[in-house]
């Protein structure tokens, strides 16, 4: 019994938490946007009542961004619904290009210092597959995954118009940074931000 009272209340408290810390990290209006649907604590709990359901176990929402499926270099299947819930770093690289290799260290540092509390996806594309698995091995980025989009659907889903770019999204899949970051300079900053 008191399992089945304190339950609702550790899930409202949570619920309640993530909600005031979604509203005051934010740096911009989308931010506060992405936490707005729930303003106060009464229309927060009726969803918080249904919770404990078998769907409640399936993980959390998929924002329509990361409804996508792919293939890694390594030719497995990847499912884009499985970053859901956590930041994700989608870098967008090419294997002949010079500042794409820059920036792999700094990529393959990020993605293990942040095992477990953020994403970090490699998005490979302007050339063919061999070549991707290439750059991987070279630049010793093996460690997290890799996406061989040689025909760019995922590029033209993230509006990625050239090699050597970041898309980092927050739990809720918002992008809240696009652009380059020469070596991979800011990239850990941005990833703190968000995981801390």
């Amino acid at each position: 019994m008191r399992a089945r009272t304190a339950l609702p209340a550790v899930l409202t408290v949570t619920l309640l938490a993530l909600t005031g810390c979604g509203a005051g990290s934010g740096s911009d209006d989308e931010a506060a946007r992405s936490s707005s649907p729930s303003p106060s604590a009464p229309p927060a709990q009726p969803p918080t009542s249904s919770d404990p359901s078998p769907d409640a176990a399936s993980g959390p929402e998929v924002p329509e961004v990361l409804r996508f499926t792919a293939t890694t270099v390594d030719g497995k299947p990847f499912d884009g619904s499985t970053l859901a819930g956590k930041p994700t770093v989608l870098w967008f690289w090419a294997p002949w290009c010079p500042k794409c290799k820059a920036q792999a260290a700094e990529t393959a540092k990020v993605a293990a210092d942040h095992v477990g509390e953020a994403n970090v996806v490699g998005v490979a594309g302007l050339d063919k597959n061999a070549a991707m698995k290439d750059f991987v091995a070279d630049t010793g980025t093996s460690e997290f995954p890799h996406l061989s989009d040689e025909k760019g659907d995922i590029w033209k889903r993230f509006e990625v118009t050239e090699q050597s770019r970041y898309v980092v999204l927050d739990k809720d899949g918002k992008t809240v940074y696009e652009g380059v970051l020469p070596g991979g300079e800011g990239l850990a900053e941005k990833v703190s931000g968000l995981t801390g």
